[in-house]
């Protein structure tokens, strides 16, 4: 599928709510474009997964945080064109899980307040959720 010669890309992304109503992080590895900058985690929706499907692989493979299709509430998507594709990605909300949140590819992670997520750098596709989860929060 493209648009206007661009791939979509769909992207799945969690914001991980921790009892004290704080959103994790993750910030981006040298190697990977947007190196260095904070981001929902997640990741590539695969052939044959859904995007919840995709939340619960990638949140233990990256975070060692396990969690089931029910514990993913939809809250708003974004949808942003870069250079050479175009990235469609749903955000769900988990306030349910298992285990305790840690870099496991070497990745930074961090616990934010909704009210200082702006004063983490994000790629632009991050940037148009964070309203929403002030709203929530």
């Amino acid at each position: 599928m493209s648009v206007a010669g661009r791939k979509i890309l769909l992207v799945a992304a969690c914001a991980l709510v921790d009892s004290d109503g704080r959103i994790l992080l993750a910030q981006r590895p040298e190697g990977k474009s947007l190196a260095g900058l904070w981001e929902f985690p997640g990741g590539k929706v695969e052939p044959g997964e859904t995007p919840e499907e995709t939340l619960i692989r990638e949140l233990d493979e990256e975070l060692g945080v396990r969690t089931k299709v029910a514990c993913l509430a939809p809250l708003t998507f974004a949808s942003h064109t870069y250079d050479d594709f175009h990235l469609l990605m749903p955000l769900y909300v988990c306030r349910r899980y298992e285990g305790v949140a840690h870099g496991r590819e070497g990745q930074a992670v961090k616990w934010v307040r909704p009210k200082a997520l702006r004063d983490y750098p994000m790629p632009p596709a991050d940037e148009p959720l964070i309203p929403y989860l002030m709203d929530l929060l």
